[in-house]
């Protein structure tokens, strides 16, 4: 009897928590069909000017005491009246983009919004930084990346690329659109080259009896396979693409920046900051970070971040599908 007990109380509890979470998923969808202001994607607009004066003030009315930190405030109130006074007085805008890459470039999708924005928006005397991050990646997708700072170009909208960490092979690829170069002391830049690499697996499958098929229609329609008999016909096609690939990447760099001995830097190889100033590959040894508080004096400083809105059971389910990654890894 009380096995029983126990199994009955162990169905139930299983039933319960089955039903909560159907009933769960069912409320999320119902919200996520109703609420649809909240689905829309956004550009979110974030003033940097005044986050530095937040930030100094705190950090004087945290420091200082007595009449320093009296003669401090009155100072604050001082400059917060001129900005006041002047009002609709016309200053010169800087738009600051953050692109972290990845192997597909994903952020494209959002850069793509942001340069839009500014082009639709952008007053004679405004410009553009771009920090970029960024190790390189799939071809057509930096390609593309690319292609959305060379808008800002072609509008004659001057634009700037700081590198605090890395641009390589893609990244370098971004970068050399810009005007102008900036990047920290250490950060790695070049590795302007392409490559290609997969693994064959015919022989292990071979010694197990495994027949691996696959027709084409055009002779390098595939040029190497994972599994099936790779041809030096396929090799030596596949080193032809790979090297027209990377005349069309010096090509690009030189259309940006002639002045570069691309027999020398076009090797693959990749700098530090230092020594890609002496290269040509950057133009400044400079941080993102000083060249804004810089440039804060004279310009608006406006971050331009595009955020696109997932729906509650969108959430729901990407969470469920990296939770089933995890499980099955």
């Amino acid at each position: 009897m009380t096995d029983a007990l126990i199994a009955y109380a162990l169905f139930l509890a299983q039933a319960v928590t089955i039903a909560a979470l159907v009933g769960a998923l069912l409320i999320l969808l119902v919200r996520s069909r109703r609420d649809t202001r909240n689905d829309e994607d956004s550009l979110d607009i974030t003033d940097l000017n005044e986050r530095y004066r937040e930030t100094g003030r705190a950090l004087r009315h945290a420091t200082l005491t007595g009449k320093t930190l009296r003669k401090a405030v009155r100072a604050d109130h001082k400059a917060d009246k001129a900005r006041a006074k002047a009002g609709e007085e016309a200053r010169k805008r800087l738009y600051v983009i953050d692109f972290h890459g990845d192997i597909k470039a994903s952020e494209v999708a959002a850069l793509r919004e942001c340069i839009t924005a500014v082009l639709l928006a952008a007053a004679e005397g405004d410009s553009v930084l771009v920090r970029l991050d960024n190790a390189g990646g799939l071809v057509a997708e930096h390609g593309l990346a690319a292609s959305q700072l060379a808008r800002l170009r072609c509008r004659k909208i001057p634009l700037t690329v700081a590198v605090d960490k890395m641009a390589a092979s893609g990244g370098y690829l971004m970068a050399c659109v810009a005007d102008r170069i900036l990047a920290a002391p250490f950060a790695v830049v070049g590795s302007i080259g392409v490559v290609a690499q997969l693994p064959n697996f015919h022989r292990v499958l071979e010694r197990h009896g495994v027949d691996f098929e696959m027709h084409t229609a055009g002779d390098y329609k595939r040029t190497l396979t994972l599994f099936g008999e790779n041809t030096d016909a396929g090799r030596e096609k596949l080193r032809e693409q790979i090297e027209e690939t990377h005349r069309l990447f010096k090509d690009y760099i030189a259309e940006y920046r002639p002045a570069l001995d691309l027999a020398r830097v076009a090797t693959g190889e990749y700098w530090h900051a230092r020594a890609a100033l002496d290269l040509g590959l950057v133009d400044a040894l400079q941080t993102s970070d000083d060249f804004l508080l810089e440039a804060q004096a004279e310009a608006d400083l406006l971050h331009l971040k595009y955020a696109a809105r997932k729906r509650p059971i969108d959430r729901l389910l990407a969470g469920l599908g990296r939770a089933l990654q995890r499980a099955l890894a």
